[in-house]
């Protein structure tokens, strides 16, 4: 058994089921063959502890069948054994395999005592068994029992177009033996008995052939709670069939977390429905919490007057005897996901015989392979890699500029899994998708609302484009030397500013930053809903490159970009919310001028646009490499944009040929092709891993006594200021899903929750340190920021239990080291400690622009692009040293910068060209522990323009 397993019903408080009726043991220490069932509780943690109680179960019959234990341990060993097999008969519902058919011979051989047989079963069902975890891919452990159909291999001799019957071609499967074959689970929702449903699996399942593609098992639950239940516990469903026949309530033991957030889901009004209203209210469902799926129904009567009118909520609709056809579609439905036109293409360019006429020595590997100074190149990265190095543009593989064949295949594909209109693939990183984005909708003049602190790109951006830049401040979080996000007041006010002063129409877009770094997420759909309840016309850059996973996520996607989008649209085409807006308007409206009524009001106002004048135009630019599967620099542009081909296709198309390689990297688009087959497949699965995984890291840091002397995960009562939090959990995944799905739909902000930011002002070392001393160079352990007294973890995809198991070990390991070397150096770090933990120099908000780059004293714009170039004259700049700034600044003087000064990590600047320098920002650089700060030189200090640069600026 893995190290540090225990079995769920013995487990901390919060794990994934909890205990609710006590075990009848026999005189024999035996239990009958029905215990009593536990309760699921939050279905986040439910695969880490299903994974759990079937490996727990492995070693308990293990240890059994060799005997020779006293009585006492081996009726312990019995009772956890039967724990675990009642927490799987309230879970194993709702997986096809092993599923609910497997544990009564479980129970069967605990009951008799009959160990032996009962560790053979368990060993013939290894190959079904749940991953306990996310790590390495791998083939399944081959079953010691005979082979079933639905595991051979492909037959000698077929043809091509046999193989592919299943909608996969046959060289996508590098003809692998079907026990490796993707397995998925498929659910029917239908209110039968048992031999009815036996018949079902048999009739469907019957349709398998050797040549299928993939494999997969039904489930069969009888009603709708069950369904939603299955969808949220269960990743491995690909496919959901509907029959008309389903009851609503669910008869399983659910636990107090799970029926609060069904609650939210299923409406009170079902039982009154009639058996369309419900099948179509479950299939509205299933497409928002997993909108990935494929969604078929099965009628029995009256089909013909069904097709047409459902075809949005259904993929397909079919009679009861279309068995063949409906296979055959639960496999093409999921090859459809599966296809990756450019990979493909790549692969099949790979093996074809080529000569090389054209640039690329590298290419076929002809200038490696036969080096005797470079061969290693080869060694490392492989032959396939130099296989598939080519400048051509030919045999499949499309041009990135301007694509026709398989690369817009694999954009299109991308757009249906991201829910954008568009997707465009950027190969050198979400810096360069920001350009491209901010170039095509900024012309010189224009007014950008904008965080001072997001990423450095969108700045040089504003540069480039020659806007006109209006920096928000987003709210301090000073204890911890790190910033929150913007106010949605904040906004708001600044908008309105602009419309008493006159300037709206000049304001053309806003940008900001979801999630930060640090993991703060807004509110997207009511930020942009009040913003065009004041600006309709307002264009929307939300810089989501740490957030691209949250689409996978039912919780996490509505505050994506995109999701938000669609909503708004659905919303503005409701005549009720027309009806709203009219009336919300009436009283935020002088009655006999039609003048705006006092910004205050309207900033008090929770704000309603006008659906006949609001337009949704929506950019979404992600780092899929960062928090998805793509080589480093694959990124993605995601657009909903009403009128991008009336207003900003040509100057979308041509920034993006300005910005984009014209020799991109054809591996980075590959990645970006497979890492959106990984979304749709199993995405939803891989991000509730990761959150849970998370979650484990914040509770050990809370309970065991030495990390808590030490170390504190940051909450989102630390994090987000209670002014912003309708909600008052501080973690609320840990208290369960439906805690999560209260505050991201309520509060304005929230926390990722795979993000944990551990306070590390008690230990006396300061971040940078702890980041690379501590962790980096003594324990391998790789972060990306840190800030004076915290240091940020995030968990990924590929995040693995035992990685999350090592980080805690080295935690413990650190503050048992602690411990030790605290006599020694009590008094040194007592006073770092107070340091770090004391008063810190506030952050600094963004002072203002020098006049001379304003429109006039009152404006909050500068034009920084004036003041980048102003940098380019002879003369015009010299350099400063921190004391001699501070001396000029106290006497009164106004000091200019002349660059950026950007820290990095996070990569927001503390300085922009034009800006005045004030002594906040000065002493904020002091007490920076940041290691690598672009645009300072620590030798001749922070550029500056001259007077005479000012003069003649002035002219």
């Amino acid at each position: 058994m893995e190290s540090g397993t225990t079995l769920p019903g013995i487990t901390p408080r919060n794990s994934s089921a909890t205990l609710t009726t006590e075990s009848t043991p026999s005189k024999r220490g035996h239990v009958n063959s029905q215990p009593p069932r536990r309760d699921i509780q939050t279905p986040s943690s439910a695969w880490r502890s299903r994974a759990d109680a079937w490996e727990f179960l492995g070693y308990a019959f293990k240890q059994l069948a060799k005997g020779g234990q006293g009585m006492q341990s081996r009726s312990g060993l019995q009772d956890q054994a039967v724990q675990a097999l009642r927490l799987l008969q309230a879970m194993e519902l709702y997986w096809a395999a092993p599923g609910l058919a497997a544990l009564a011979p479980l129970l069967n051989c605990m009951d008799s005592g009959d160990y032996d047989a009962g560790l053979d079963m368990i060993r013939g069902m290894a190959h079904l068994m749940p991953s306990a975890g996310p790590g390495p891919v791998g083939p399944r452990p081959a079953s010691p029992g005979p082979v079933s159909p639905d595991r051979v291999g492909p037959e000698p001799g077929q043809s091509g177009a046999e193989r592919s019957i299943s909608g996969v071609p046959e060289d996508s499967r590098e003809r692998r033996p079907a026990r490796e074959r993707p397995r998925f689970d498929v659910l029917f929702v239908d209110d039968m008995t048992e031999q009815e449903a036996e018949a079902l699996k048999a009739e469907l399942l019957a349709q398998r052939r050797p040549s299928d593609a993939f494999t997969y098992e039904l489930i069969v639950v009888p009603s709708y709670e069950d369904a939603l239940v299955a969808l949220v516990l269960n990743p491995a469903i690909q496919a959901c069939i509907l029959r008309p026949g389903f009851s609503i309530a669910s008869s399983q033991p659910l636990g107090r977390d799970l029926r609060k957030y069904l609650a939210g889901l299923v409406g009170t009004d079902l039982a009154g429905m009639p058996p369309l209203g419900r099948f179509l209210s479950l299939a509205e469902q299933i497409s928002e919490l997993r909108p990935e799926l494929d969604v078929y129904l099965v009628a029995g009567v009256a089909m013909e007057s069904l097709a047409g009118s459902l075809t949005k909520r259904f993929r397909r609709i079919f009679r009861r005897q279309d068995n063949l056809d409906l296979h055959l579609s639960l496999l093409s439905g999921v090859a459809e996901r599966y296809r990756t036109p450019f990979f493909t293409a790549l692969q099949e360019y790979s093996r074809r015989p080529a000569s090389v006429f054209h640039a690329l020595p590298i290419s076929r590997g002809g200038s490696v392979g036969n080096s005797p100074w470079i061969r290693d190149m080869a060694d490392f990265y492989g032959m396939n890699l130099l296989l598939a190095e080519t400048s051509a543009t030919s045999g499949g593989l499309d041009s990135l500029l301007d694509p026709h064949g398989s690369i817009k295949e694999a954009q299109d594909l991308a757009a249906r899994a991201f829910g954008s209109q568009k997707t465009f693939f950027v190969t050198n990183g979400t810096s360069t998708a920001n350009k491209i984005v901010h170039q095509s909708i900024l012309a010189p003049g224009d007014v950008v609302l904008v965080d001072r602190n997001c990423h450095k790109s969108h700045h040089y951006a504003f540069v480039l484009a020659g806007a006109r830049v209006s920096y928000l401040d987003a709210y301090p979080l000073d204890k911890f030397a790190f910033y929150g996000a913007v106010p949605l007041a904040t906004i708001k006010a600044r908008l309105l500013a602009y419309r008493r002063a006159g300037r709206l129409d000049e304001v053309k877009m806003i940008t900001l930053t979801n999630c930060t770094f640090d993991g703060i997420v807004y509110d997207v759909e009511r930020v942009m809903e009040e913003c065009l309840a004041i600006k309709p016309d307002l264009v929307f850059l939300w810089d989501e490159a740490w957030f691209a996973f949250a689409r996978s996520h039912p919780v996490f996607r509505r505050r994506t970009a995109m999701a938000a989008a669609r909503k708004l649209e659905a919303s503005f085409s409701d005549p009720g919310y027309a009806a709203r807006h009219a009336e919300q308007a009436a009283s935020l409206h002088d009655p006999v001028t039609g003048a705006p009524a006092d910004d205050e009001l309207w900033l008090k106002t929770r704000l309603i646009p006008d659906p006949a004048k609001a337009r949704l135009r929506v950019y979404a630019t992600q780092s899929t490499h960062k928090t998805l599967t793509s080589l480093r620099q694959g990124s993605m542009i995601h657009v909903f944009d009403q009128d991008f081909s009336e207003h900003n296709q040509e100057s979308f198309r041509e920034a993006y040929m300005t910005h984009t390689s014209t020799s991109p990297n054809y591996q980075i688009l590959a990645s970006l092709d497979i890492g959106r087959r990984q979304v749709e497949l199993e995405g939803f699965g891989l991000v509730q891993k990761q959150a849970d995984l998370a979650t484990i890291v914040a509770q050990a840091v809370a309970r065991h006594p030495l990390l808590k002397k030490y170390f504190r995960v940051l909450t989102s009562r630390d994090l987000i200021a209670a002014p912003y939090r309708e909600t008052g959990s501080a973690m609320p995944l840990r208290d369960g899903l439906a805690a999560l799905a209260d505050a991201w739909l309520h509060d304005e902000f929230v926390v990722d929750p795979s993000r944990l930011t551990l306070d590390i002002s008690r230990t006396g070392i300061d971040g940078d340190t702890f980041r690379h001393r501590y962790l980096a160079d003594k324990h391998g352990i790789q972060v990306n920021k840190t800030s004076r007294n915290t240091v940020l973890f995030m968990t990924n995809i590929g995040t693995s239990r035992s990685a999350v198991a090592y980080l805690i070990e080295v935690l413990v390991k650190l503050a048992e080291s602690f411990e030790e070397e605290r006599p020694a150096r009590k008094t040194a770090d007592e006073g770092l400690a107070a340091g770090l933990t004391g008063t810190t120099p506030p952050l600094p908000d963004f002072s203002s622009f020098a006049d001379r780059y304003r429109r006039d004293p009152l404006s909050p714009d500068g034009d920084i692009r004036a003041a980048y170039f102003e940098s380019y004259k002879d003369g015009s700049t010299t350099y400063l040293s921190a004391g001699d700034l501070k001396a000029r600044i106290a006497e009164g003087e106004e000091v200019v910068s002349a660059g950026f000064v950007t820290p990095y990590p996070p990569g927001f600047p503390i300085l922009v060209p034009g800006q005045v320098i004030t002594s906040q920002a000065l002493e904020f650089m002091e007490a920076l522990d940041t290691r690598e700060v672009h645009g300072f030189d620590p030798l001749r200090g922070f550029r500056i323009f001259t007077d005479k640069a000012g003069e003649e600026a002035q002219r």
